[in-house]
């Protein structure tokens, strides 16, 4: 449990028979969406809490909203907040309201904040500015090494991509 989430016994309480949420909402679902935002969107020390979130909000102007709503909406047990909330989540997350309701804005948006979260990586921005100005074929074989990389230490693929059957080969130019 991180150090924002509510901590009163009534908040955590489940009815009877209802599962805890998953650990990784269902991709595609606006719990997923929300997920993604906190977890790509840091302060510089890691995620932004629920507390941290909902008092921005009200400071610049938003709606009301608990820490409690906020945590509810990212686990998956509310799932119909207003357009206000939903405009006050994007405006704080610098996503367009989009985000929310076009699946393919969505996937655009969510390899962007990938790439702002990777980047935040020194090793990996050393690696992108190493790699900048070098020939196609150098860049797809720098691709390749980091492709075999991820299957040895079973790293997901990227978004978007398969990753490669263990006894691929790496790629070649015709």
């Amino acid at each position: 449990m991180g150090t924002d989430e509510p901590r009163s016994p009534r908040a955590r309480r489940r009815p009877a028979g209802r599962e805890r949420p998953a650990a990784d909402p269902p991709s595609g679902t606006l719990a997923a969406k929300i997920d993604r935002l906190f977890r790509a969107t840091h302060r510089g020390r890691g995620e932004h809490g629920y507390t941290a979130v909902a008092s921005a909000i009200r400071r610049r102007g938003g709606p009301t909203v608990s820490h409690t709503y906020l945590w509810q909406l990212r686990r998956g047990l509310r799932d119909n907040p207003t357009k206000q909330h939903l405009q006050a989540l994007a405006d704080f997350f610098g996503v367009p309201p989009s985000y929310f309701f076009d699946d393919e804005a969505a996937a655009r948006i969510g390899a962007e904040l990938e790439l702002r979260a990777a980047m935040r990586d020194d090793r990996v921005r050393r690696l992108a500015v190493r790699a900048h100005g070098l020939s196609a074929r150098s860049l797809a074989a720098l691709a390749d090494m980091a492709e075999l990389a991820r299957r040895i230490e079973r790293l997901d693929a990227p978004e978007g991509r398969e990753t490669p059957a263990a006894d691929d080969g790496p790629a070649t130019d015709p």
